[in-house]
């Protein structure tokens, strides 16, 4: 093979197996909004995969959402269960790990979180991970607030906390939106 042919074939080659590393170590899978599980029996980070909340009966699944064409945090396709913003902190790691649902359907029929104001401080919530564990959390705070509320929900932290996040106030038909947020905070408890 002469030195002309030779260049190419290592630059696909080198480009190929970049390409299939991106792949298996990927943290998130990018199909069904759920996590990868293994890859090449590499086992991937302790994902989230179901949401609990017993004091409101909240049980249901978690979609992986990213950012939408508004650059907001994008939400679940579905009002039944929630979505985890994926691009940022993984519940039970430090920081802030933020979780939305909706709080009705589009038919106006109550959504994953029509009871989210229900809860109250001390309340516990759970989330699931992909290797079967059980991460607990307990409300420190609900809080009402206007939209753009983002600073308050992403901040950084040096402590495990899990934010939800979900509609409230008084539907707006012209803007599609309603007009406030329902911003609940908890803190990561200690096994």
């Amino acid at each position: 093979m002469s030195k002309d042919i030779r260049k190419p074939l290592l630059v696909i080659a080198f480009l190929s197996l970049a390409a299939s590393l991106l792949v298996v170590f990927s943290p998130i899978a990018k199909e069904n909004n759920h996590p990868i599980g293994q890859v090449a029996g590499i086992s991937s980070p302790a994902l989230p995969v179901r949401l609990i909340i017993p004091s409101i009966k909240v049980d249901t699944t978690i979609q992986y959402v990213g950012i939408n064409s508004e650059g907001e945090m994008a939400t679940p396709s579905s009002a039944y269960e929630v979505g985890w913003y994926k691009l940022g902190t993984i519940p039970g790691e430090a920081g802030n790990a933020v979780i939305a649902g909706h709080f009705d359907d589009k038919d106006g029929d109550p959504g994953v979180f029509a009871n989210l104001s229900k809860l109250t401080k001390g309340d516990r919530l759970y989330v699931e991970n992909n290797q079967g564990e059980q991460i607990k959390f307990s409300v420190r705070e609900i809080r009402v607030a206007k939209p753009g509320y983002a600073e308050e929900i992403f901040a950084s932290s040096d402590s495990a906390h899990l934010n939800l996040v979900t509609c409230g106030g008084v539907w707006n038909n012209n803007d599609k939106s309603y007009s406030e947020r329902l911003l609940v905070f908890a803190d990561k408890e200690s096994t």
